[in-house]
């Protein structure tokens, strides 16, 4: 079978996905970053692009997760890290129409955590993004200065709806304008329609909480040498720190120990979740 999606990973340094290739296209976005593959357990995120595995959180502590600062291993066709308390592998693998990676996070029944597929895109200013219209939109702080009202005072983030939430259009890029932010959408696809090229992600998991966070960073991060990224990142969880997870907020691991998930890639979406 001839490849849709050709994916290519590195376990040494983090598992982290180096290329999501279709053909004529290169969807993963990159940085150079040398520092990225002397990171070690405890120190701060480095971003160099591509796609990344955070868990258990994605803010918060440790920063972007545990897994992307250590090394995977593989066997065959599965990878697998280990993180203290818990352990997680994927095999990916493609099909007629892109590629599908199926988790398995093992842990102590109970253990709760938010993972994301923290996939910066290589998009252009043009790219517009498809999700459910009228899915719930978590707003975080850093829009607030683009909101019209206040932003209440502590609040970790305010609810809209999906693709404006809050007179905020998120489902378009444009042109760098300085600005950075951060949203959670409560719907499991999103379509990416850059050009002709379109790439839909979805996330499937039976009895967890699923979303897509997107990381719309028109040259507003970082603070001293900001740069252009986009993630569109399919979720467990609703949230970007777990400590700030309600009851419902998190993935948490059944009495039988294991969480099972499946991320899809597909290269010519039907965006059947445009659509409410």
């Amino acid at each position: 079978m001839t490849a849709v999606l050709d994916i290519v990973t590195d376990p040494t340094h983090g598992g982290r996905w180096t290329s999501l290739r279709s053909p004529g296209r290169e969807w993963l976005w990159h940085r150079p970053a040398p520092e990225r593959d002397k990171a070690a357990p405890g120190d701060p995120f480095v971003d160099a692009g591509g796609l990344e595995e955070c868990i258990p959180t994605v803010r918060g502590h440790p920063d972007h997760g545990a897994a992307w600062s250590r090394a995977w291993t593989r066997d065959g066709d599965t990878e697998r890290v280990r993180c203290g308390t818990f352990t997680l592998r994927r095999t990916i693998r493609g099909t007629t129409d892109g590629a599908e990676a199926d988790y398995v996070l093992t842990a102590a029944p109970g253990f709760r955590f938010i993972w994301a597929a923290h996939a910066l895109l290589d998009l252009s200013q043009d790219a517009t993004l498809a999700m459910r219209s009228g899915a719930t939109t978590r707003l975080y702080p850093e829009a607030a200065p683009l909101l019209k009202q206040d932003w209440p005072v502590g609040a970790p983030w305010v609810t809209g709806h999906w693709p404006a939430p809050h007179g905020l259009p998120l489902d378009r890029l444009g042109p760098d304008d300085g600005t950075a932010v951060g949203a959670v959408v409560d719907t499991a696809q999103c379509c990416v329609h850059d050009g002709a090229d379109r790439l839909a992600l979805e996330v499937q998991a039976d009895g967890q909480p699923v979303s897509t966070a997107l990381w719309r960073n028109l040259g507003g991060f970082p603070a001293a040498q900001p740069y252009r990224s986009t993630g569109v990142e399919p979720m467990l969880g609703r949230v970007f720190d777990l400590t700030d997870a309600g009851p419902d907020d998190a993935a948490r691991v059944p009495e039988s120990g294991e969480v099972r998930w499946r991320l899809t890639l597909t290269a010519a979406c039907r965006c059947r979740s445009t659509h409410a």
